[in-house]
């Protein structure tokens, strides 16, 4: 159902509110480039500290530009389960195709209170949904037991994993259906996750470069295995240089260095430190970015 490359976008702030135009810019550009779904309000698009109308606008607006171009997977999760029942009803009333939900952070649930989590968006609201696995953000790793009892759940489609545990996923892809979709939530282990059964990644760095990191998915389609081993390596630095910092600063940042996006945050996030603005600067201009 999903596959590909697809792109966690950033929100674009201006002056304290939604850069609507900015942000439908941005779609654009990263359609255009090749990006096969979008992903409003994951963590790169600071769902965390966005409002509940924020929110919803943003995920409106995605709808909306996006125009069925590509599938659209909102950001729906959160640490209460009435809340991401909530705003994924909303996200499936928006016209949105599909939503992405984080494990619950902070709570730090057991396996069966993530099952049980998971298993009561889903059937309250009848929608495409997909896990997202990150335990290095949430503090609690959802096991590879339990994607597996999750993806018998029909509208549980897929799981995002970014455990950085290859084997967790392996024998996540060795037991689950053929029509589970397994995506990378690591750019830096897209290759490795594409070899062991995965079907694409949800990309922070495809904010950036968008048809170079849909290059390495259509290589391995292609079967041109030593095309997409080139392709990954030569993205390495550009992924680690989206984590000089947390996750979506330095991002943000390349895409204001690009004229794209202002340089602008909620808080907690704050701008980087002017030394890691100048690491990222000269890796965006090594790519020819800037």
């Amino acid at each position: 159902m999903f596959s590909g490359a697809i792109v966690a976008i950033v929100t674009p702030f201006k002056e304290g509110a939604i850069d609507e135009k900015a942000f439908r810019d941005l779609i654009n550009y990263v359609i255009d480039g090749g990006i096969e779904g979008i992903v409003p309000c994951g963590t790169t698009g600071e769902s965390a500290t966005l409002t509940h109308v924020e929110h919803e606008r943003v995920i409106d607006i995605t709808v909306a530009e996006v125009g069925g171009r590509v599938p659209v997977i909102a950001g729906t999760g959160s640490n209460s389960t009435d809340e991401a029942v909530s705003l994924t009803r909303h996200a499936k009333a928006a016209g949105a195709d599909a939503a992405l939900l984080i494990t619950p952070y902070y709570n730090k649930p057991t396996q069966k209170g993530l099952y049980e989590h998971f298993t009561a968006v889903a059937k309250a609201c009848d929608f495409p949904l997909i896990p997202y696995n990150v335990p290095g953000r949430t503090g609690v790793n959802m096991t590879a037991a339990t994607t597996i009892a999750l993806s018998k759940i029909d509208t549980i489609v897929g799981i995002k994993e970014a455990s950085g545990d290859v084997m967790q996923i392996s024998q996540i892809a060795k037991a689950v259906a053929p029509d589970f979709d397994i995506l990378s939530g690591d750019d830096g282990l897209t290759l490795p996750i594409l070899a062991v059964g995965g079907k694409g990644v949800i990309s922070v760095t495809a904010n950036i470069m968008p048809a170079r990191v849909a290059g390495v998915i259509k290589a391995w389609r292609a079967g041109d295995l030593a095309g997409a081993r080139r392709e990954h390596l030569a993205l390495i630095d550009l992924h680690n240089a989206m984590f000089i910092e947390t996750n979506p600063i330095p991002v943000k940042t390349a895409l204001s260095l690009m004229g794209k996006v202002a340089e602008e945050f909620k808080l907690p996030l704050t701008p980087m430190e002017p030394a890691n603005r100048d690491k990222l600067a000269a890796v965006l201009k090594s790519y020819g970015c800037i």
